[in-house]
């Protein structure tokens, strides 16, 4: 009963970094491995980019003109999976991915 359910849900998976190649090679690794299972997979599909823009004066008393501007951009994928096996989850526990990825798995 346990391998029915398994196998009719979805797993959605979410990679999130500041480093685009980052979470471009670990969305390219679980694919592979998710297809080595013989699951189907959905993407990887690129979310939009959300850039944070900050603005610092750099002088701290007068020339208000001269700023400097930072920004910080937050690379995001989104990856399907549809007709999992045990297999297929017990592959994606063995997967090891950078530590600058933060991955989000819904059942």
């Amino acid at each position: 009963m346990i391998d029915r359910l398994i196998m009719s849900q979805k797993i959605r998976i979410k990679l999130k970094s500041y480093d685009h190649n980052l979470v471009d090679k670990s969305a390219e690794k679980i694919v592979k491995t998710v297809k080595t299972t013989g699951a189907v997979v959905s993407g990887p599909i690129p979310l939009p980019t959300h850039k944070r823009i900050f603005t610092v004066l750099s002088s701290t008393f007068v020339n208000k003109k001269s700023r400097d501007q930072y920004q910080l951009s937050s690379y995001k994928r989104l990856i399907d999976i549809y007709s999992s096996t045990a297999k297929t989850i017990d592959a994606l526990m063995k997967l090891e991915l950078p530590s600058g990825v933060e991955v989000e798995i819904k059942v």
